[in-house]
């Protein structure tokens, strides 16, 4: 699975507290089974004095192939331990407003 793969990726490249990966796919316009569509939640103390911006890009760079390929969507929620501290849960994910469901 595409999510087992997102995971072992970032777990490899990150110090990782916390990890959450979930296939949103089924909230989107698409088949089945898609695996098309992710909800990243990282939390790192890698990501210490990194602005949001540099914490994207270390993620699109670990998951470079599969945005290049089949992740049409990724939406990242990225963290330092202090900051994931004060937070403490991800905002969930907006409705689908494309293709059928508009």
């Amino acid at each position: 699975m595409l999510k087992d793969v997102i995971e072992e990726k970032l777990r490899a490249a990150f110090a990782v507290e916390h990890l959450t990966v979930e296939n949103e796919s089924h909230q989107h316009n698409v088949p089945a089974g898609s695996e098309s569509h992710f909800k990243v939640v990282l939390v790192t103390p890698d990501f210490i004095e990194k602005r949001k911006v540099q914490q994207h890009q270390a993620v699109y760079q670990i998951l470079k192939e599969e945005l290049e390929g089949p992740v049409h969507a990724l939406a990242l929620h990225t963290y330092d331990p202090n900051s994931w501290a004060a937070q403490g849960v991800a905002p969930d994910s907006p409705d689908c407003m494309g293709g059928s469901k508009k």
